[in-house]
C-alpha cells in the first residue's frame, strides 16, 4: 500500500477523489501515465500497489466520489499497461524487420511474455472491484463501472472470457436500470462483449445456457430483449451449435410471444422462425423435448402463440418421423382444440396437422400407445366446441377401424394354426367376431379393451346438441358391434339410455335408430330391440319405445326393405320369421300391433265352394285386435297414436291399403278394420274426419251383402273378445281346426291371446298407478289440513229456492 501511496502523489490523488469529474479525469490520466513509466521500468510491484490503492481506498470506500475515482483510476491503469504492451509490440516488430538478430529476439518474446502474463495477472485484480460496483446503490458509480469496464475489455479482449459469467449477469441487470444514461452505457458494453465472445476460443456455450435458462422467465421487457439479442448473436456464429440447446430456451422463447411489447415479440418471432429454418435443414433434431414445449403452448391464451406453437407442431409431425411417435397423444391433445379455435389461420393450421397425423401408420412396436390416443379422444368428446368432438370422433373411428382391419388377419392366422389347415375356404366361414368374444384372444385387441372405457361417455355423447356428432358416435359404436357380443351390449345399452332420458328418445330417437339400421342391417337391429323389449319390465317405457320403434318402421326411407320383407309375413319365411319377432314386444301398445296387421298385407289363394276367396289373414287380425279393445284402454295416449295412424294411411306407404279398398269385396277385413278404428274416433277430431272421408270414396258398386256377412258372423280362426268387465269370451267361428288357425307358421290365435295378456297386464298397472296417485294426493291434503273443531251441520233453508246453478236436469252433472 506504502508502495502505492508513494508512486502516485497525493495531489492526483486528491483530485481522483474530488467531486467535479474533471479534476477525477486529469487525475486518472497522470495515473495512466504513471503506470505507463512503471510498466516500462518493470517495476510490477508498485503497479499492482497501485492497483491495490485503488481497490481498497477507492472502489470500497463508503464515499461515492471515492469509488468514481477508484473506477476511473482501475480503468487508467489498465490503459496505460496496455499500451506498454503495444509499443512493445511494435518495437519488437521493428527490431526483428531491422536488425534480425535472434539473440534480440529471444529476449523480447520473453519480456513480452512476462508482460502479458503480469497482464492477466492485474486482469484479475482489477476486474472483480469494478463487477461489483454495478451493485452500487448509486446510479453514477454503476454508470462509471459500466464505462470502465469498457475500457479494460477493449484492452484485455480475449483475457476478459474468464469473468464472462458474472459480467453477463451484470449486463442483464444494467438492461433493466432505471437510469436511461446507464441503459445507454451498458448497450455500448453489452456489444463489445458480444464482439468479444463470438472472436473467442474459449467461451463456454454450456455453462452460457445454464445462465440463459435461469433467465428466461424474467418478464422485463429490457431483460427480456438483452436475452433475445444474446441468443440470436450466438446462433450466427457457426462454430456454436444454439440448435443443440434449443430444448432449454424454447419456452422462453414461446413466452415473449406474448409479451406486450410489440418489438419484444417480433424480435423473438424472428428468432423462433430462424431456428425453425435450421430444424428443417438439420439432419438431427432432438425434437421429443421440444414437442412437449410446444404442446403446453398450443394452449396459450394469447393468440399469436399459439398459432406459432401449432405451426411448429405441423412442421414436427412432417419432419419427426419416429421420435414423435411417443408423444403423438400429447400432440393430439394439443392439436384437437385449437381445430375450434376463433382465430382461422389457427383452425387452419390445426386442422392440416390433424390430417397429417392421422395419415400415420404407426405401430405399437414403435411407441404408439393407442390408449394414450383413446384417453385423449374420449376426453375431447366432453368438449364445448362441436368441431373438436367431430375430430375426436374421427379418431376413434380411424383407430378402431385400423387395428381391427389389422387384427382380424390375426385372428384369421391363429384360427388357421389351431385348425391345422391351410384350405382357405374352411377359414371364410370361420366366424370371427365370435373368435374375438373369446377369453382367451380378448386381450389381443388392444383398442377394444381400451374402449370399453369410454363406453359411457359414447353413450353420453348421444345427447350432444349437433346431429354429425351423434351420427359419428353411432358410427364408432356400430364398429364395434360387428361381432354379436357387442352387438347386444350396445342395443341394451342404448335401450337404458332412452329409458333414463327420456328427451333422448323425443328428439333424437328416430335419427339413432334409422343411423344403426344403416349401419348394422335393419332387420338385425329390429329383432334385437323387440327382443329386449319384450321382456321389459317397465311397462310405460316399453310401450313408448314400440310406439317410436313403429313410427320408425313405417315413415323411414332406411327401413323400405324391411317394409317390404314384412308385406310377405305371410309367403315368405324371412318375413314370417321377421313379423313373429316384432309380434311379441308390438304387444305392448294397440296401434303397434295394428299397424304390423295392416303392413303385413300378403294374400293367401284358398279354395273355397268353388271361388277364389283372398283371405287377408292379417286385416282380419287387425279388425280381432280393434275389437278385442276395452274401455280402460280407449285413453288420451291411445287417440293420439290412433290419430297418428290414421294420418300414415294417407302417405305413400299405405297407397296399397288405400289402393285395396276399390275391391271392397275382396277385402272386406280391411274394411271392417277400418270401420272399426272409425268408431273409436271422437266425431269432431281430424282424424275421424279424414278416415270417414276416405271411407266415403269407396266405390258402393263392388260391395256385397253377403261377404259382409260372412265376415261379420265367422273367423278362419278362435276369436276372442271382451266384455266391458274384461271377462273372455270364446267364439268358435267356421274355421276352428287347429290347422287352420296356423297359417305359414304364423298362430294368429295364439297372437291374439299372447296380444290380450300383455294389455291386461298394462291395465293392471294402470289402475295400480292411479290408486298410488291417489293414495299420495290423499295423504298430502290430509297432512296439509289444518285440525278445526267439529261444527254441526247447518240446517238447509227450505224455504229458499235452489241456486240456478244447482238446479240439475235428468243426466246432467252438477260441477
Amino acid at each position: 500500500m506504502a508502495d502505492g501511496v508513494s508512486a502516485i502523489p497525493s495531489s492526483v490523488l486528491r483530485n481522483l477523489a474530488d467531486k467535479l469529474y474533471e479534476k477525477r479525469k486529469n487525475a486518472a490520466l497522470e495515473v495512466e501515465g504513471i503506470v505507463k513509466q512503471l510498466a516500462m521500468a518493470g517495476e510490477h510491484d508498485k503497479i499492482t500497489a497501485v492497483i491495490s490503492l485503488l481497490t481498497n481506498e477507492f472502489t470500497y470506500s463508503p464515499q461515492a466520489n471515492h469509488r468514481k475515482g477508484g473506477l476511473i483510476g482501475l480503468a487508467a491503469a489498465t490503459v496505460g499497461l496496455s499500451a506498454e504492451a503495444s509499443q512493445h509490440l511494435e518495437v519488437g516488430d521493428t527490431a526483428a524487420k531491422v536488425i534480425k538478430f535472434e539473440l534480440f529476439c529471444v529476449a523480447f518474446a520473453l519480456r513480452l511474455s512476462s508482460l502479458c502474463f503480469f497482464l492477466d495477472a492485474i486482469c484479475q485484480q482489477i476486474v472483480p472491484p469494478v463487477i461489483n460496483s454495478f451493485s452500487d446503490q448509486d446510479s453514477r458509480v454503476r454508470y462509471y463501472a459500466c464505462e470502465a469496464l469498457y475500457n479494460i475489455a477493449k484492452v484485455v479482449r480475449g483475457d476478459f472470457i474468464v469473468f464472462f459469467n458474472q459480467i453477463f449477469d451484470a449486463l442483464c441487470k444494467l438492461s433493466a436500470d432505471s437510469d436511461p444514461n446507464l441503459q445507454s452505457a451498458a448497450h455500448l458494453l453489452d456489444r463489445l462483449v458480444k464482439d468479444i465472445v463470438t472472436e473467442s476460443d474459449q467461451f463456454s456455450i454450456e455453462e452460457f445456457i445454464l445462465l440463459l435458462r435461469e433467465r428466461m422467465n424474467v418478464l422485463n421487457p429490457y431483460v427480456r430483449q438483452f436475452l433475445v439479442g444474446w441468443i440470436t448473436v450466438l446462433d450466427s456464429v457457426p462454430d456454436i451449435d444454439m440448435l443443440g440447446f434449443l430444448p432449454d430456451f424454447l419456452d422462453g422463447l414461446f413466452n415473449m410471444l406474448s409479451d406486450s411489447s410489440h418489438e419484444i415479440r417480433q424480435q423473438a418471432d424472428s428468432a423462433l422462425s430462424e431456428f425453425l429454418q435450421e430444424i428443417k435443414n438439420s439432419p438431427s433434431v432432438d425434437y421429443g423435448r421440444m414437442a412437449e414445449i410446444l404442446v403446453q403452448r398450443a394452449a396459450s391464451p394469447d393468440e399469436f402463440t399459439r398459432l406459432t406453437a401449432i405451426t411448429w407442431m405441423n412442421e414436427f409431425v412432417k419432419l419427426g418421423g419416429d421420435q414423435l411417435v411417443p408423444y403423438y397423444a400429447d400432440i393430439l391433445g394439443a392439436i384437437l382444440p385449437c381445430i375450434a379455435d376463433k382465430e382461422e389461420k389457427i383452425r387452419v393450421v390445426a386442422r392440416e396437422t390433424n390430417e397429417e397425423l392421422r395419415a400415420i401408420n404407426a405401430d405399437p412396436a414403435e411407441g404408439f400407445d393407442v390408449g394414450s390416443i383413446l384417453s385423449i379422444a374420449r376426453s375431447e368428446l366432453s368438449s364445448e366446441w362441436e368441431a373438436t368432438r367431430i375430430e375426436a370422433l374421427h379418431w376413434i373411428s380411424k383407430l378402431l377401424n385400423r387395428h381391427r382391419t389389422e387384427e382380424w388377419k390375426d385372428a384369421l392366422f391363429l384360427i388357421n394354426v389351431e385348425n391345422n389347415t391351410r384350405n382357405t375356404a374352411a377359414i371364410a366361414r370361420i366366424d370371427v367376431g365370435h373368435f374375438w368374444s373369446r377369453d382367451d384372444v380378448v386381450g389381443m385387441d388392444p383398442v377394444l379393451s381400451s374402449l370399453n372405457d369410454i363406453f359411457d361417455t359414447l353413450l353420453k355423447t348421444l345427447s350432444d346438441p349437433s346431429d354429425e356428432v351423434v351420427l359419428l358416435v353411432l358410427e364408432v359404436r356400430a364398429c364395434i358391434a360387428k361381432d354379436s357380443q357387442h352387438f347386444h351390449d350396445l342395443v341394451v345399452s342404448l335401450i337404458r339410455n332412452f329409458q333414463t332420458d327420456n328427451s333422448l328418445l323425443e328428439k333424437r330417437g328416430a335419427l339413432i335408430i334409422r343411423r344403426l339400421c344403416v349401419l348394422l342391417d335393419a332387420e338385425r337391429v329390429y329383432r334385437e330391440l323387440s327382443k329386449i323389449l319384450e321382456g321389459e319390465t317397465d311397462l310405460d317405457f316399453a310401450s313408448i319405445m314400440v310406439q317410436a320403434l313403429n313410427l320408425i318402421l313405417l315413415t323411414s326411407s332406411e327401413l323400405s326393405e324391411l317394409r317390404d320383407l314384412l308385406k310377405q309375413s305371410l309367403v315368405n319365411a324371412a318375413g314370417k320369421d321377421l313379423f313373429i319377432s316384432l309380434y311379441a314386444s308390438w304387444c305392448h301398445s294397440p296401434m303397434a300391433i295394428i299397424s304390423l296387421c295392416l303392413l303385413a298385407q300378403a294374400r293367401d289363394q284358398n279354395l273355397w265352394t268353388g271361388r277364389y276367396i283372398f283371405l287377408i289373414l292379417t286385416y282380419q287380425h287387425a279388425s280381432s285386435v280393434v275389437q278385442s279393445l276395452v274401455e280402460e284402454d280407449i285413453n288420451v295416449k291411445f287417440l293420439v297414436q290412433l290419430d297418428k295412424l290414421i294420418h300414415l294411411l294417407e302417405t305413400p306407404i299405405f297407397a296399397y291399403l288405400r289402393l285395396q279398398l276399390l275391391e271392397p269385396g275382396r277385402y272386406t277385413w280391411l274394411l271392417k278394420a277400418l270401420y272399426g278404428l272409425l268408431m273409436l274416433l271422437p266425431q269432431q277430431s281430424a282424424a275421424f274426419k279424414i278416415l270417414r272421408t276416405r271411407l266415403k270414396a269407396i266405390p258402393s258398386y263392388s260391395l256385397s251383402g253377403e261377404q259382409f256377412k260372412r265376415a261379420s258372423s265367422g273367423s278362419p280362426y278362435s276369436q276372442i273378445s271382451y266384455m266391458p268387465s274384461g271377462t273372455q269370451i270364446s267364439e268358435d267361428g267356421d274355421m276352428n281346426e287347429e290347422s287352420r288357425n296356423v297359417h305359414n307358421g304364423i298362430n294368429f290365435t295364439f297372437g291374439l291371446q299372447q296380444f290380450a295378456n300383455v294389455q291386461q297386464q298394462h291395465r293392471i298397472h294402470s289402475k295400480t298407478q292411479a290408486q298410488s296417485r291417489y293414495s299420495s294426493t290423499s295423504s298430502s291434503k290430509e297432512a296439509q289440513r289444518p285440525e278445526e273443531p267439529r261444527r254441526p251441520s247447518p240446517v238447509p233453508d227450505m224455504s229458499r229456492l235452489p241456486s240456478r246453478s244447482s238446479r240439475r236436469g235428468p243426466g246432467q252433472l252438477q260441477l
